[in-house]
């Protein structure tokens, strides 16, 4: 299927985890990729196996989410070596644990900046070139935690109900723009972070089965499942699906097995 030929996306948060299955299920179906990340230290085109002998490439180009002129010079970065930009993966993202007490004020601000100004820096930016596609679409990462309490959270859980009401608000704003916007909300997934939770934890073993149990799969949310999702609701499609949070979390918000 390559219903992304002639399209060209942006991936925050793209060198890891569900940004990187992201970007790779993009680049098989047909998209020219850009992966927006903080891990890179220079705009590089690298060689990517597409399928089989067959070779594309990819761009790199180092952003902060966090930083405005980052943000601004990675965004005309990509649409100047690319010929424009079509869709926007708005993943990049960062963790808190503990409960209200656990976070001071600056760790509020870090969270709050990466995870939803970050969102708001990068779409404004790329607004104008949106504009000017004919298949311009937004996806948001949010999580479960914007739809079920969820304990030693208050944080993150914080950001990511507001990358939940952001997305409906930006749909809104925009839909009659042609640009659609939409979000995916993950359970626990089986990514780098929730490792490094996992290392943390003063019993790995008894903290992972509690983390595969709460969800009624029984299993952790992997990453190329969140990917598939959020392709979907990229791909031209799905030209009717906007204002949408999909949820891909083993069941953990809509059914009970217990």
């Amino acid at each position: 299927m390559n219903d992304f030929d002639g399209l060209v996306a942006v991936v925050t948060g793209g060198a890891s985890g569900i940004g990187a299955a992201t970007a790779q299920l993009l680049l098989a179906r047909g998209a020219t990729v850009a992966v927006l990340d903080r891990s890179f230290s220079a705009v590089e085109k690298v060689a990517v196996e597409k399928s089989g002998t067959e070779k594309s490439s990819m761009l790199n180009v180092p952003c902060d989410v966090s930083d405005s002129a980052s943000v601004a010079s990675a965004i005309h970065t990509v649409a100047d070596s690319l010929g424009g930009i079509d869709i926007v993966i708005n993943n990049a993202g960062i963790g808190a644990v503990g409960d209200i007490t656990a976070n001071d004020d600056d760790e509020w601000f870090r969270v709050l900046s990466v995870n939803v100004v970050g969102i708001a820096r990068v779409s404004r930016e790329a607004l104008p070139f949106l504009l000017n596609s004919q298949h311009a679409a937004v996806v948001n990462t949010c999580s479960v935690v914007a739809n079920v309490g969820l304990p030693q959270r208050a944080l993150y859980a914080a950001s990511k109900g507001a990358v939940q009401a952001l997305t409906l608000a930006m749909a809104a704003d925009h839909v009659k723009q042609g640009i659609r916007v939409n979000g995916v909300t993950p359970g626990t997934a089986d990514t780098p972070w929730v490792g490094r939770l996992l290392d943390q934890a003063d019993d790995a073993e008894a903290a992972s089965t509690a983390l595969r149990a709460r969800q009624p799969m029984g299993r952790l949310v992997t990453a190329d499942e969140v990917a598939h999702s959020i392709v979907y609701l990229a791909s031209p499609m799905s030209a009717s699906t906007t204002g949408t949070m999909l949820p891909v979390d083993g069941g953990l918000v809509g059914i009970r097995v217990v």
